[in-house]
């Protein structure tokens, strides 16, 4: 069972925070709320974490479905500070993997705003995570009973030094381990095809370049092998349906700043291709 103080106002930003503890129960050091006048304690209707009234089995859990959300600065404000620790949102989160302590929260906090302000659901499958972009998805498995389940992140947390992911009520009960407090889990990164990272917009609101939409992957797949020994961003595929047709986007990027942008470009039209559509 988990402490989850919310933070609500960060670095000038509407910008929502929760940080984690597991038992022994103990109260974490107050944190800056939703609301700067409301203390910890009027904030919450109870005092410590626990679980619900209702409980549920592991049966009537599911994974989460993954979805391609986009990844805006709303909820991933980088760097951070708690507690005098410094954090930064992950840029290239793509082969997250990592291994260590889970722990998770409850009832107290259920009905809450998470960090990107949604409301904590403690029966949906989610988590929060100190630094994977939000929202992104996860596979979380037990490495003592082998159980896995696909959680949402959607949260920051857990705020300690010992443990890497606090998972919702309902995440910990299908791993099994929502008795104890704790498990050792591996947390590994979902890649979900289309997802839009819209974080820190330069040159205005640009950070890609689009070359071009195509009805086939591999058509795709050529362009961006041709164009890979030409420039200095990135070149990818980004997949996305479109009135029920599924489209294949080339895209550049994220380019550095504005004069990066115009170099690619540059590059692009030196090589005798399009100058590309830039794109937030």
């Amino acid at each position: 069972m988990s402490l989850h103080p919310s933070i609500a106002a960060f670095v000038g930003l509407p910008f929502f925070l929760a940080a984690c503890s597991t038992p022994p129960l103990s109260q974490s050091p107050p944190l800056p709320q939703d609301n700067a006048d409301v203390s910890v304690s009027e904030r919450y209707h109870v005092e410590q974490d626990s679980a619900p009234l209702r409980p549920i089995s592991q049966g009537e859990v599911f994974d989460a479905i993954p979805q391609a959300d986009p990844i805006l600065r709303f909820g991933n404000v980088s760097p951070y500070v708690i507690d005098g620790v410094t954090y930064h949102v992950l840029e290239d989160y793509r082969d997250y993997r990592e291994q260590g302590t889970a722990s998770w929260y409850g009832a107290k906090f259920s009905g809450h705003k998470t960090s990107n302000g949604e409301l904590y659901d403690l029966y949906q499958p989610s988590a929060a995570h100190k630094t994977l972009p939000i929202p992104s998805y996860a596979r979380v498995t037990n490495l003592d009973n082998g159980k896995s389940i696909v959680v949402r992140v959607n949260d920051r947390g857990p705020f300690h030094s010992d443990r890497i992911i606090d998972l919702s009520y309902a995440a910990a009960v299908k791993l099994g381990y929502m008795e104890q407090g704790t498990a050792q889990v591996e947390v590994e990164v979902m890649e979900v095809v289309g997802v839009e990272d819209r974080r820190d917009p330069l040159y205005g609101n640009y950070r890609y370049l689009q070359l071009g939409a195509f009805g086939r992957e591999a058509s795709a797949q050529t362009l961006v092998e041709a164009l890979k020994p030409l420039l200095t961003a990135e070149v990818f595929v980004s997949a996305v349906e479109s009135d029920g047709t599924l489209l294949y986007r080339v895209r550049v990027g994220p380019v550095d700043d504005k004069s990066h942008l115009l170099a690619v470009q540059q590059q692009l039209l030196d090589s005798g291709y399009d100058a590309g559509q830039p794109l937030p």
